[in-house]
């Protein structure tokens, strides 16, 4: 039984080298041009389309920034992303995903109540600047018995106000960005 995993791994260990080993020697083909004729400068390459569709997955910052600042490197609406990051400024941050649209904060306890902590995820939904684009969820602990933290219920209208307090912010971004 062992003999045969053996072989079983030696097998896939050599067919990995062959699959990585196919990829050497890999020549760019580059189109022919008429005499006369100039490259393509670098942002005429990058707007043809591709086998992905008009833009293609690009790497290198997104699409162009539109009205509602859906554009520019992040995969979620720019002014929602700033407004989000200006909202909850005064958290310390624990993670934060512009692709994604998700900013996860670390734990915050207020120092008017040194018993009770708070933590946020806030989801950016959309490319679009809409009211609906933005999901705030809402976490509080309380110190309980022994010093221990204990989950504690969270008024519904809290997620809400942030969730507003955010949408007011990128619309005032959006204002000046168009001010401009």
């Amino acid at each position: 039984m062992a003999s045969k995993a053996r072989t079983t791994a030696v097998f896939a260990g050599f067919a990995t080298v062959l699959a990585l080993s196919a990829c050497q020697g890999t020549e760019t083909v580059y189109p022919k041009r008429n005499p006369g004729e100039t490259a393509p400068t670098y942002s005429q390459e990058r707007e043809r389309d591709t086998i992905f569709g008009p833009g293609g997955i690009n790497l290198f910052g997104g699409k162009k920034k539109d009205e509602d600042g859906a554009g520019g490197g992040i995969g979620v609406n720019s002014f929602l992303w700033r407004a989000s990051l200006d909202t909850i400024g005064f958290m310390p941050l624990a993670s934060a995903d512009p692709f994604g649209g998700v900013i996860i904060t670390d734990w915050f306890a207020p120092p008017e109540t040194p018993n009770e902590r708070l933590k946020l995820t806030l989801y950016i939904l959309d490319r679009n600047l809409r009211s609906d684009g933005i999901k705030v969820a809402v976490f509080r602990q309380v110190r309980g018995q022994g010093g221990a933290w204990v989950d504690a219920a969270v008024e519904p209208s809290v997620a809400m106000r942030l969730e507003e307090s955010v949408l007011t912010r990128a619309r005032q971004l959006r204002q000046a960005a168009l001010e401009k």
